[in-house]
């Protein structure tokens, strides 16, 4: 069974540990490890089928599970590209959320920012998204292509009509451009993955053992990574407008007007920092599903009541 697989399925961990696994996967560190390291790592847990997490005795272990959990793909064991493992998100995202809701002033300034979230967060997708199901490298690309075009175009609607009719209400400049930051997030998961539930994602018993392909599952597993998206960049963008609108009523602004902005990013990256590892942890890894719930022909396959799938990051 691939060891990040059995971690996930044989440490049934609570949302606090999970919490605490992820401040771990986090680590920035874990984005420059080397292949070789990595390699090594995962020939130990490899040869050592054993090995837990909660072996306190032996720290190679604890090193090893941290490098191959942050690094390798669980579904084909493939090496995750650096800019795209899940310790990248904060730094590539944090400035960009800040800069997509920066008061607009003129429509080019917002069409950088805005193509650059969404074209990391559709390949973030692709990438960490569930890649047990048969995908060919054209069909990710046209899909892709088609995702961000589309998020990027109703991301610059609302700031579109803020300029054209010079909208300056709170509503206008505050509150709609987070519910559009959050709703588009969580639908560019269920758009860039929307072939899991089309084709069907693995399901498997406890050993790690393929029954077959459910449709339902890759359902499930795309909804549950969209709401913990909407989660985070919801937060994320809500929290700083927040801070900054009561910031602006104090004696200070009216003396240093540049410090709002200092306070903003500084607010957006505290915030990311804590709703990254939060968002990441409100759903296992690897997913339970009851059997009764799963199409007929993998029921008549099996007769376990509860299978397991990866819900992709």
């Amino acid at each position: 069974m691939e060891p990040n697989v059995r971690f996930w399925i044989t440490e049934r961990q609570s949302f606090i540990q999970r919490f605490l696994q992820w401040t771990e996967l986090l680590d920035p560190t874990n984005l420059v490890i080397s292949i070789e390291k990595i390699e090594k790592s995962r020939q130990l847990l490899l040869t050592n089928e054993d090995a837990s997490r909660g072996d306190l005795e032996d720290k190679r272990i604890q090193e090893a599970w941290k490098r191959s959990l942050s690094t390798v793909h669980p579904d084909n064991s493939k090496l995750i590209p650096s800019p795209f493992r899940p310790a990248a998100l904060l730094p590539f995202t944090a400035p960009m959320v800040f800069l997509s809701m920066l008061p607009v002033k003129k429509l080019k300034s917002m069409i950088l920012p805005q193509v650059s979230f969404y074209t990391y967060n559709t390949i973030f997708n692709l990438v960490n998204g569930n890649a047990s199901y048969d995908r060919r490298p054209h069909e990710s690309v046209l899909l892709g292509a088609g995702v961000i075009a589309s998020s990027t175009f109703f991301g610059l609607f609302p700031r579109l009509l803020q300029v054209k009719f010079s909208l300056s209400t709170v509503l206008s400049r505050n509150v709609i451009p987070v519910l559009i930051l959050a709703q588009l997030s969580g639908m560019n998961v269920v758009a860039s993955r929307s072939l899991e539930p089309i084709r069907g994602i693995e399901v498997m018993d406890k050993e790690g053992n393929v029954i077959g392909y459910s449709r339902k599952a890759g359902a499930k597993a795309i909804k549950d990574t969209a709401t913990s998206r909407v989660v985070l960049f919801g937060s994320s963008a809500f929290i700083p407008e927040v801070f900054s609108y009561f910031f602006k009523r104090t004696q200070f602004f009216l003396q240093c007007p540049w410090s709002l902005w200092t306070l903003k990013l500084s607010c957006t990256i505290l915030v990311m920092g804590l709703m990254v590892p939060v968002s990441f942890s409100v759903f296992p890894q690897i997913g339970r599903i009851q059997c009764s719930e799963l199409e007929k022909e993998i029921q008549s396959a099996t007769e376990e009541t509860e299978l397991f799938y990866n819900r992709g990051v």
